[in-house]
C-alpha cells in the first residue's frame, strides 16, 4: 500500500510541476508539449528526480490510448466547414505526402547511420508524422488567428497522417521481418485494408454513438463518457480487426462533432480536459523513457536528419502536393514549416523496439532527438512566421 501511495504521489507532482511550467511557457512562447517532454526528461534517471523507466510495452500501450484520445478530441473540435475549405489538399498530404516525406528522409538516413534501404525507410515513415496538438495549442496562445484555407489544411492533415504513418511503419517492420528488401503487393494490400476499415469503422461508429444519446436517456455527465467508451472501442476492435484504430477514432470524432449529439457542449469541454490530461501524461511517460546521456550518441546524425526533414523533405512534398490547388507561396512556406513533431514519432519508435529489431534502440534514440529539435526550432518561431507572411486574421468579434 505504501508504494501504491507513492507512486500516486510521484505522479500527483509530476502532473502539477507539469501544469505550472506551462504557466511560463505561455510568457516566454515555448511550445507545451516541449515543457512537458522536459519535466519528464528532468524526472527521470539522468535527471534530478532518478525515477528508473525503461519498459517499452507499458509506455507503448499508455501511449497508443492517450493518442487516441487526442485524436477523438481532435475530431470533435473539427468542423464540416473545415473540411469543405482544406479537405483535398490535406488529403493529398495526408497520403502522397506522407510518402514523399518518409522516401526523401529515409534516403538520407540509411546513408547518415549506414543503414540498409529498408531500414533508412523505417527511420522516415516513423519521423514523419506531423502534431496537430502541439501546433495549434502554441497558435492559439499567441492570439493567432490563420486564414482559413491554411488552418483547415494543417488540421485535417494533422489529424489524418497519423494513420498512414503507422501504416508505413509496420509494413517496413514486417518487411524487415520476412527478410524482404522490396515491398511486393500484400504491403498494397495492408494498406487497403487499414484505411478502408478505418474508415468504414469511424463513420459508422460515429453515426451509432450519435444515435445512441439521442435515445439513451442518461445524466448530463455520462454523455461525454459515452462518446469516450465508444471512441476507444471502436479504436481497439478495428485495430484488433486489421484496421487503423487511429484513423478510426479520429473520423468518429468528426461525425460526433458535426451532427449535434445531445450535451454536445459539455462533451466538448470534458474532451478538452481529457485530451489536455492524455497529452501531459503521455509526454512526461516519454521524457522519463529517454535517457539524454545516450541521446548524445546519436545526436550529430539525428540533428542532420531533422534538418533535411524540415528544410528539404516536408517542403518538397508540401510544393508537390499542393501545386495542383494553387496556394500562394507564403502559405507553402508556412505549411511547410508546421511540421512539427510531437508524441506520434516516439510511440511509432516503439514499435521496431517490440518487434525486437536489430536498429531499435537507434532508430527510438533518432525519433527523440527529432522530436527534441523540432519542438524548439519549428515550435519557437510559428507564431513570429505566420505574422512574417502575413497570414494571421483579425479574430472574430466577441457576442
Amino acid at each position: 500500500m505504501d508504494l501504491f501511495n507513492q507512486l500516486v504521489l510521484a505522479g500527483a507532482v509530476l502532473l502539477l510541476l507539469a501544469i505550472l511550467a506551462s504557466a511560463l511557457s505561455y510568457r516566454i512562447g515555448m511550445p507545451l508539449l516541449l515543457v512537458f517532454l522536459a519535466v519528464g526528461m528532468l524526472a527521470g534517471e539522468d535527471g534530478p528526480g532518478g525515477i528508473p523507466f525503461d519498459d517499452s510495452g507499458i509506455a507503448y500501450t499508455v501511449g497508443s490510448v492517450a493518442l487516441a484520445v487526442i485524436l477523438l478530441d481532435g475530431g470533435l473540435n473539427t468542423r464540416s466547414d473545415s473540411f469543405r475549405a482544406g479537405l483535398r489538399p490535406a488529403s493529398v498530404l495526408a497520403t502522397v505526402g506522407v510518402l514523399v516525406t518518409c522516401v526523401v528522409t529515409g534516403l538520407f538516413a540509411a546513408w547518415m547511420l549506414d543503414f540498409g534501404l529498408l531500414e533508412g525507410m523505417l527511420v522516415g515513415a516513423v519521423v514523419r508524422s506531423t502534431d496537430a496538438a502541439a501546433v495549434f495549442a502554441l497558435l492559439h496562445a499567441k492570439g493567432l488567428t490563420l486564414k482559413e484555407r491554411v488552418s483547415a489544411t494543417l488540421e485535417i492533415e494533422s489529424g489524418s497522417n497519423d494513420p498512414m504513418a503507422a501504416l508505413l511503419t509496420i509494413a517496413c517492420i514486417e518487411l524487415i521481418l520476412a527478410g524482404q528488401r522490396t515491398p511486393g503487393w500484400e504491403t498494397l494490400g495492408l494498406l487497403v485494408q487499414q484505411i478502408g476499415l478505418g474508415l468504414v469503422a469511424g463513420l459508422g461508429g460515429g453515426w451509432l454513438l450519435v444515435w445512441l444519446t439521442h435515445r439513451l436517456p442518461l445524466e448530463r455527465g455520462m454523455y461525454p463518457m459515452l462518446i469516450l467508451a465508444g471512441g476507444l472501442m471502436l479504436y481497439s476492435l478495428t485495430t484488433v480487426l486489421g484496421g487503423s484504430g487511429f484513423l478510426a477514432i479520429y473520423l468518429c470524432g468528426v461525425m460526433v462533432g458535426n451532427r449535434s449529439p445531445r450535451e454536445s457542449a459539455s462533451i466538448l469541454q470534458v474532451h478538452n480536459g481529457m485530451s489536455w490530461l492524455a497529452q501531459i501524461g503521455m509526454f512526461l511517460m516519454l521524457g522519463l523513457l529517454a535517457t539524454p546521456s545516450e541521446l548524445i550518441q546519436h545526436a550529430p546524425s539525428a540533428l542532420a536528419i531533422a534538418l533535411v526533414l524540415m528544410l528539404v523533405a516536408r517542403p518538397l512534398a508540401v510544393g508537390l502536393c499542393l501545386m495542383p490547388f494553387h496556394f500562394p507561396w507564403r502559405e507553402q512556406v508556412f505549411i511547410s514549416w508546421v511540421g512539427l513533431r510531437g508524441a506520434v514519432p516516439i510511440i511509432l519508435s516503439l514499435f521496431p523496439l517490440l518487434a525486437g529489431l536489430a536498429v531499435a534502440k537507434t532508430v527510438l534514440d533518432v525519433a527523440f532527438f527529432v522530436v527534441l529539435v523540432s519542438l524548439t526550432l519549428q515550435g519557437w518561431t510559428i507564431p513570429a512566421l505566420a505574422r512574417r507572411l502575413r497570414l494571421e486574421v483579425p479574430p472574430a468579434p466577441e457576442a
